[in-house]
């Protein structure tokens, strides 16, 4: 069966494709007609282009020649070099632009430039912000594909981040929440603790460390027994105190804390509107009364008036406790009590201090037996808690009492 020659000329027109020619090409056949003397249907039939093509490539490069810019793309070697440096002109100036609008350091992380593209993707293309931030186009699709996909385990990571921190009212930093997470099933480094707070744009209200005034000076009567030998073999072995005040109402109250040294346990405190030994007294009968009475403890203070007085020293006396005092000014050798006591200002005591005496004392107490003594981790126990460190201790001694 013979086609119709409508279905041959279709076949055709489908196959031919359109002829694309370089600028070398174009060039050369307008200087066969301007420079060589050339008719249009000689230089037609030599390079096999359409007159009307020829005749378009010899009016752009007369006007070339006349210093005139084309629209379409040069063909004369001046006017192609003057078309490269617009370009890089043009390209300078969007950089310029970019750098800006507040981005001018190129030695940030790669995840950050990713952010900064996808956030000036609406005034600037992507090729040109990849150009300027020197970052791969396809690294950048590789990062905004993994951006718009929801990962469960992240989201999950994150709302568990988020709860602790505000478990810990903002005063948990990386490190804290990586060992709350940990301790709660969910394993996690402090590295990406602290990637994750920065993406949820979370950070610790710890301040800065604090200057303080060093004094070798020792008290006449009683010594310093523990000499800064805070590391205690067991629970009930050493015990120290401290003094500090707390904004409530419209006045300071005076809150005395008692730790045993062991795990940084807090076992006993009180809140007083007056820093005097009544004050001091019930804290350390209650650490005395919720520890068992116990015998041989080392009781540790600064040499406030409050502890080196008669009464308090009668009670000690009474209880079988030993005395010791820091040297005079010298606060690091009772640092546990004033680390404490840092935690606490900044971790939970809000900034303009509270309503009321009542309102302090169930915060305080809260923020000991709910939140420092049983969530918090702490740094000397590895990264448990006070009564976690305890009962890992307890254990060990009542499973090596069995075995023996």
């Amino acid at each position: 069966m013979i086609s119709s020659p409508q279905h041959k000329t279709g076949d055709l027109m489908n196959k031919k494709t359109k002829r694309t020619f370089t600028p070398e090409f174009r060039l050369e056949c307008a200087q066969l007609i301007v420079d060589k003397g050339y008719s249009y249907r000689q230089a037609s039939e030599a390079m096999n282009v359409g007159s009307t093509t020829l005749e378009s490539w010899v009016r752009q490069l007369r006007r070339e020649r006349q210093g005139i810019a084309p629209f379409a793309t040069p063909i004369t070697p001046d006017q192609q070099r003057i078309r490269e440096l617009e370009k890089q002109v043009h390209r300078l100036e969007e950089h310029n632009t970019i750098f800006k609008k507040g981005y001018r350091a190129l030695d940030v992380r790669l995840a950050e430039r990713f952010t900064i593209v996808a956030r000036l993707s609406d005034s600037h293309s992507v090729v040109s912000l990849c150009s300027a931030l020197e970052i791969h186009r396809s690294s950048y699709r590789y990062w905004r594909k993994r951006r718009d996909t929801v990962n469960p385990a992240r989201v999950r990571l994150c709302s568990e981040i988020r709860r602790a921190w505000n478990q810990s009212r903002g005063s948990a930093g990386a490190r804290t929440l990586a060992e709350m997470l940990t301790q709660n099933g969910v394993p996690m480094s402090r590295y990406r603790a602290g990637r994750l707070m920065k993406y949820l744009n979370l950070s610790s209200c710890q301040p800065g460390k604090h200057q303080y005034k060093n004094a070798r000076q020792e008290h006449t009567c009683l010594p310093n027994l523990l000499e800064r030998q805070f590391a205690v073999p067991e629970p009930d072995r050493v015990w120290c105190g401290d003094i500090t005040y707390i904004w409530a109402g419209n006045r300071w109250c005076y809150l005395a804390v008692v730790m045993d040294l062991f795990a940084r346990r807090v076992i006993g405190w009180s809140l007083s509107a007056n820093a005097d030994t009544a004050l001091i007294s019930s804290a350390l009968r209650m650490a005395y009364e919720v520890r068992g009475q116990p015998r041989d403890v080392m009781f540790h203070s600064d040499q406030g008036s409050q502890y080196t007085g008669l009464k308090y020293q009668q009670l000690l006396w009474r209880y079988r406790i030993k005395q010791s005092v820091s040297r005079r000014g010298n606060c690091w050798d009772n640092s546990p009590m004033e680390r404490f006591f840092r935690s606490l200002k900044t971790e939970w005591v809000p900034t303009d201090g509270y309503t009321g005496k009542d309102v302090a004392r169930q915060q305080i107490s809260s923020y000991i037996l709910n939140y420092y003594n049983s969530v918090r981790p702490h740094h000397y126990n590895g990264g448990l808690t006070p009564e976690e460190s305890e009962n890992r201790y307890h254990f060990y001694c009542k499973t090596m009492a069995s075995i023996t």
